[in-house]
Parts: structure tokens; sequence; C-alpha cells
């Protein structure tokens, strides 16, 4: 039988609530009249995406994509199949993808090809996590939460096998 995996705090609720509401002030800062389509990417981000939205002091539409790469394990496939499409018409608009964590670069240089068809006046990212470490393509993180060493992360929407979204704080798993 398998012992069962603990979970390692790396990043508290303290400092992830005081950097989500920076983040919040400087998306809103650069985006000042504009009106954005936030997107974020399922299921790992919607924790993140709702403390943003909630911080910003902007107006914005949102709407959610979801690709999967990763399954029940710990390592991605690096195969990426698209499981939810979007809904809003992206052709022309400031569009700012709410992604979760930046490891490969594999599932978000996937994304940004496939929004990059759909016309949008300009697109940027703002990932909660950033771990260069693992970076397989060079990619372009316009807004970054933290940076993130070379761990399996969860807590805070993200997950091991669906276990440990609802943790308040970020940790690794530690078997």
């Amino acid at each position: 039988m398998k012992k069962e995996a603990r979970v390692i705090k790396l990043i508290s609720e303290k400092r992830i609530k005081k950097r989500v509401k920076e983040l919040a002030e400087e998306i809103s800062r650069d985006y000042k009249g504009k009106n954005p389509v936030l997107i974020g990417v399922l299921k790992g981000s919607f924790v993140f995406f709702a403390d943003l939205i909630r911080n910003l002091k902007i107006p914005v539409t949102c709407d959610f994509i979801s690709i999967a790469s990763y399954g029940k394990e710990t390592k991605t496939s690096g195969k990426i199949k698209l499981e939810k499409d979007l809904r809003e018409s992206l052709s022309g608009k400031d569009v700012l993808i709410i992604e979760d964590i930046v490891d490969t670069g594999l599932s978000l240089s996937y994304l940004l090809k496939y929004l990059t068809k759909k016309r949008p006046k300009s697109l940027a990212i703002c990932a909660l996590l950033d771990k260069p470490a693992r970076r397989k393509l060079k990619i372009k993180i316009d807004y970054i939460g933290f940076k993130v060493p070379n761990k399996f992360v969860v807590g805070y929407g993200i997950d091991y096998n669906e276990k440990f979204r609802s943790l308040p704080y970020i940790g690794y798993v530690k078997d």
C-alpha cells in the first residue's frame, strides 16, 4: 500500500493574498480604459482567477478554457488536448490568460498558438507560479506571482490527482 503524500508549505496564504492584490493593481493600471477578456485555464487557476478579479479595478469579461497534459501523473505527458473551449469571441479584443503555473511551457505554447488564431488585439499571460527550472520552451510571462523550485506544487486550486486543491497556501508534495 502506497503511503499517503504529505504537503510541505512553500507560500503562505497571507503572502498569496498580498501578491494577488499587487498583481490586480498592475493589471488594472496596464489595462486602464480597456475591457479585457480574462481567460482562466481550468481547473488549476480557478481560485487564483476568482481572487484576482475581485481585486481588479477595471471592467473585464471572463471566460474559461480547459486543456490537459498531466492526467493522474506528476509529470506532463507532453501531449496536450483541448477539453473545454471558449464561449467568447476574441477577435480584436485584449486578452489576458490567467494560468496557475508555467513549468515546461508546452501547455501554454499550445494555448498561445490556439488563441492567436482567434485574432485578439493583444494577448498576455498572468501566472500565479513560474517554475523556470522545468522550462522546455521560451515563454514570456507578463505578470508573475511567485517563482517556485522544481517541486510538484499543490494548493490554492492546484491539485495532485484531484487532491489538495482546497489548501489555502501553496505547498509541494513529499512522499
